[in-house]
């Protein structure tokens, strides 16, 4: 998709404000359940396997993480690569070595033909648990591994595809779904390669109980790493066009059929909801009529869909 120069009458937004009475925040009891699972069974862990989105490389990995890491072997798989502009991927790498991940792997687990985990990853596992001590697990011929990460990046994908891949089970062991909260708790081990013997536990999706940064909680919220209806579809679509208009980048001007940028999300919302025919009725304060209006929260689900499908490109939405 081309990106026209496009001229804008306006000034854009410097920073993203929310409205008044609004939180970026979402840690249900199960999190903390999982928490708990996950220090209950450290003894036993030689490996944390960190699931993130590759378009936040940075953004929303919890504390909890960054202390495991030093405890024990660490890899970051980035996933969902094939949504994410890696043209600074070396810059990415770099960074994430300069904050101690020094094992990380992109991934597209959607794709059938993943050569990086058919080739990369255990291999990978293995240099990483033989770097650190093992403990109680010394003499242990097998590797346990727990795969961590925060909402909806794909952990339970991950486990379901490396079974599928690895043993000769080809049935789905874990319920995945395309929204936040689906493992409620920590899974039992499951077997995941033969040579070298690898068995994986997968783990709810951990965020820290209280997002510090606006736009860290955003990212994540665009991202689908956080349920839509807590922070408000139309919410985090305006946030969407706060990033693109920032960061100069008005391919939504064209892919939406606007005429010029714009730093109004109900502008935008209005144009998609008009173009797709979304409405909703709702009636008079007499009650004799019916009003029609433009369904804003069904554009701004619609606008979702494509940004998270990547529909509307690659990006990475982090300043690396």
């Amino acid at each position: 998709m081309s990106n026209k120069l496009f001229t804008f009458s306006g000034n854009f937004r410097k920073t993203f404000v929310l409205p008044e009475g609004h939180k970026v925040q979402w840690f249900p009891g199960h999190m903390q359940k999982g928490i708990a699972q996950l220090l209950a069974r450290l003894r036993s862990i030689d490996c944390v396997l960190e699931i993130h989105d590759a378009r936040i490389p940075f953004s929303g990995r919890t504390p909890l993480f960054k202390d495991m890491m030093k405890m024990k072997a660490h890899v970051l798989l980035l996933n969902k690569c094939d949504l994410a502009d890696l043209s600074r991927k070396r810059d990415i790498v770099h960074k994430l070595h300069t904050e101690g991940v020094d094992k990380v792997l992109f991934t597209n687990l959607t794709s059938d033909k993943s050569q990086i985990i058919q080739h990369d990853l255990f291999p990978l596992v293995v240099e990483a648990i033989n770097g650190k001590p093992r403990y109680n697990r010394e003499i242990a011929e097998d590797y346990e591994v727990a795969v961590i990460g925060v909402p909806n990046v794909g952990k339970s994908t991950f486990i379901n595809y490396v079974r599928r891949s690895h043993t000769n089970v080809k049935k789905k062991s874990l319920r995945v779904g395309a929204k936040a909260g689906v493992t409620k708790s920590l899974s039992g081990k499951i077997r995941a390669n033969f040579n070298p013997p690898v068995y994986l536990m997968d783990s709810p999706g951990i965020l820290t109980p209280q997002i510090g940064e606006v736009e860290e909680g955003m990212k994540l919220a665009l991202c689908g790493c956080l349920p839509d209806h807590i922070i408000g579809e139309e919410l985090i679509v305006d946030y969407m066009l706060y990033w693109f208009n920032k960061h100069s980048d008005f391919r939504y001007v064209e892919h939406f059929n606007l005429t010029e940028p714009t730093d109004n999300v109900k502008i935008l919302l209005n144009h998609v909801a008009k173009e797709n025919c979304f409405v909703k009725r709702m009636k008079s304060l007499d009650g004799n009529e019916l009003k029609y209006f433009p369904d804003f929260t069904a554009a701004a689900t619609l606008i979702l869909k494509q940004f998270r499908e990547g529909v509307l490109g690659p990006v990475i939405l982090e300043d690396v």
